[in-house]
């Protein structure tokens, strides 16, 4: 099983879906919700998730997990029970997220030093939504160390998850590498849910260590994924041809229009830069659109300059 990882101002519903297009991806899970005092109305959910207002499923018909993030645990259960109502293919529970903003208000990595909290909220989840919507949550191995991993682990167990993932680092490890794939086979060893292993798999070869490694047959790829939109076929279909530059252009195309159509002008130069950026660790053809483009911030400008003048921005069908 191979998991498209959420990634918080870079894989969002537009990406999701351009990549779920090329195949090999069995799930995805969404950016966060941030969740604090209050019942978040159904827009907030849809605005993060648009997959719910069309069966919790994106275009190409991969399934999404819906993701949550807080620390109050009857919020964190009353936005659940709501957002269950809306169809999402599972809600995921976030306590990886090593970002400064987010764990200074209680939410994310920070949580990895209170396993009871983690278990509470879990728990609370997990009755507050229908026995058929799976609940799931994704952890570091840590905050600032590793001294409770496994703890943690087994709080979002015996609370009542079905799936953990596990990004190979902890808090205080950003996203440097190397991720320390050796270190989640003793959870998986110890739980009886699903593990799933997360962090730093550019490639096919990077998978198949991560999966030797770690023990888990299943992986959740990130920024591998964006950087080649082909690397869980490539994953699935060993000895299949690698994703061509050609081939990625109209997908690039079709995210070109989501952006013209749902991001602020002055945003949106950027989102299809900040794409090739991640594109030329594996695309030559990628570097040089970069260099080209680099310094255009305007939309049509940077349209023309990357497309060509025979390009009409075509929207997603």
């Amino acid at each position: 099983m191979l998991l498209l990882a959420p990634m918080e101002g870079l894989l969002d519903h537009m990406l999701r879906d351009v990549l779920t297009r090329v195949g090999g991806i069995d799930r995805c899970v969404s950016e966060f919700i941030r969740i604090t005092d209050m019942l978040m109305p159904k827009r907030v959910f849809t605005r993060i998730v648009p997959e719910l207002l069309h069966g919790g499923r994106t275009p190409a018909g991969v399934p999404v997990r819906a993701q949550l993030l807080g620390s109050d645990v009857q919020c964190m259960a009353e936005n659940a029970a709501k957002l269950a109502t809306l169809g999402p293919a599972g809600i995921d529970l976030n306590f990886g997220c090593p970002a400064k903003c987010v764990n200074r208000h209680r939410g994310g990595a920070v949580l990895l030093d209170e396993p009871e909290l983690i278990h509470q909220i879990v728990a609370a989840v997990r009755r507050a939504v229908p026995a058929e919507v799976p609940v799931s949550a994704k952890m570091r191995l840590g905050y600032m160390d590793e001294s409770r991993t496994l703890e943690c682990a087994q709080a979002i167990e015996a609370a009542g998850a079905e799936e953990l993932v596990i990004h190979a680092r902890t808090k205080a490890h950003g996203y440097r590498p190397p991720a320390y794939w050796e270190r989640i086979q003793a959870v998986r060893e110890a739980l009886a849910i699903t593990v799933v292993a997360n962090g730093e798999i550019w490639t096919a070869a990077d998978a198949q260590r991560c999966v030797e490694e770690s023990g888990c047959p299943d992986l959740m790829l990130g920024r591998g994924m964006v950087a080649d939109p082909g690397l869980a076929l490539a994953i699935a279909r060993p000895g299949s041809q690698p994703l061509a530059w050609a081939e990625l252009l109209p997908l690039m195309q079709i995210f070109w229009g989501q952006v013209r159509q749902n991001v602020a002008t002055r945003h949106q130069a950027g989102r299809l830069k900040q794409w090739l950026h991640y594109q030329r660790r594996r695309f030559p053809e990628a570097e040089e659109a970069y260099q080209r483009v680099r310094t255009i911030n305007a939309p049509d400008e940077l349209e023309l300059a990357f497309f060509g003048p025979t390009s009409d921005s075509p929207m997603p069908p």
